[in-house]
Order: structure tokens, then sequence, then C-alpha cells
């Protein structure tokens, strides 16, 4: 039962181009996602890029990094290459570790590997309490329902479910966009047909529950930054400040 941690990182992005290699209190950002996912109870950890720039930066911090083909749409097909090499044929199990988080939570990853090791989940993601309203009510914040097994049922843009009969004990979870996959549902990712749910929602993990697959969906208590823009950069850089935080 090998896990191996993937971070996929793309030096073009139309929202902020070289993200990845962005100062934060002088290191850069896939340094911070790196050195932090480092500490997961994983066995290996690895950048998958296809830029020559990040390739020599996680070089010269001396982590573990693959160059990959530039033509992947996503950071799911960019690891379904890395696993694909020789030299990572032989894990059971990936974790897709996002590269804009530079303040990524260990415990959020393994929460993942140890659900793995336990209970072979297929496909297993995280998910959040939501506490205000209108994160309830916001389009861009995936909310998600699960059964009593903690498999999705759901994820939607909407409110779901909608309260005909108001509950007061009832909870509303957004979905956390980190995955486990095993290596053997990746390899057979290709072959999934487009679901009309995921084209309507925009979510491609509809994909997944339309041919059949079930998604296990635990919950974490951490919360994190991501880096979308210049604005979310300064955010964190003084959260490490404020907060005296280093990397190790």
């Amino acid at each position: 039962m090998k896990i191996l941690g993937v971070i996929p990182a793309r030096y073009a992005s139309t929202r902020f181009e070289g993200k990845p290699l962005k100062n934060i209190c002088g290191h850069s950002m896939i340094e911070w996602v790196y050195k932090r996912a480092k500490n997961a109870d994983i066995d290996e950890l690895v950048v998958a890029t296809d830029d020559e720039r990040i390739f020599e930066a996680v070089k010269n911090f001396g982590g573990n990094v693959v160059m990959t083909s530039s033509e992947h749409e996503n950071g799911t097909s960019r690891i379904i290459e890395v696993i694909n090499k020789d030299e990572f044929k032989n894990y059971d199990f990936v974790i897709n570790i996002q590269g804009d988080e530079p303040l990524i939570d260990i415990e959020s990853i393994n929460i993942l590997a140890n659900n793995y090791r336990n209970e072979k989940s297929e496909i297993i993601t995280l998910k959040q309490e939501i506490r205000e309203e209108r994160e309830i009510l916001n389009p861009n914040i995936v909310k998600v329902i699960t059964d009593f097994n903690e498999n999705a049922i759901y994820f939607s843009r909407l409110p779901i479910p909608y309260e005909r009969n108001k509950n007061n004990d009832f909870k509303h979870f957004r979905h956390i966009g980190i995955y486990g996959y095993t290596t053997k549902f990746l390899n057979e990712l290709k072959n999934l047909r487009e679901g009309v749910l995921e084209k309507i929602e925009s979510l491609e993990q509809l994909r997944f529950m339309e041919n059949g697959h079930k998604i296990k969906v635990l919950e974490t208590k951490s919360s994190v930054i991501g880096v979308d823009t210049e604005e979310d950069l300064k955010e964190v850089i003084e959260f490490i400040e404020k907060n005296g935080i280093k990397l190790d």
C-alpha cells in the first residue's frame, strides 16, 4: 500500500502567471507547499511540471520533481502521466496536492492517506462545515451532501438539500478540493463517459458519480488560504508574518 503525493505545478495561468515561483517570505510558493507536504504520512512526494523554471527551482531547494507534457488540460491528467512513468508505477494510491496552498494543512493529507490504508476507498476527498448563510448561497462555493457511510450523494453550486422542512440540526458542508485516488481508477478515468450533470454544474467529480463510482467525503476542521490572485498572495504573506510561521 504505497502512497504517492503529487503537486502539479504550471507556470502559465490566466489569472496569476508564474504563481508557483512567487516569493513568500524568502521562499517560493512551490517550496512552501513541498516542504510542508513533505511532513505528511505518505511514502513519496513529487512536483509535476512542464516548465524548466519550476523544475530548476524545485531542484535547487532539494525537492523531487519530474517534467511532464505541456499538453495537459488539468492537474489530474498531469498526475496520470506521472504514475505511468517507470519510477512511479509501484504506487497504489495518489494524493493530488494543490500547488497554490502554501499553508497546506498536513492533517488534511493524512486524513486521505489513513482512510485509504484502513478502508481502501477508490476516491477520497474532504468537506468542511459552512457556518455563514452567504457562503451557502455562493455558487463559487461547491456544496456536498453525503450518505450514512460518508459517500457523496451529490455536489452542487446551489444549496443542497432544499429545506422544505427546516431542520436546525442539519449542517451544510463545502467541498474541499483535495483528492486521493487509486492508481487503478486514474488509469481508467479516460474511459469514463462525459456526464450531463458534470457539464451543467461544471464539476468534474460528477462524472465519476454518473459513471457509478463512489466518492468518500471526510470532514476536516482545517482552513487553508488558497492563492489565486495577487491579493491572496498578500494575505498569505501577512498571515505568515503575523503568526511567525517558519519553513523548516
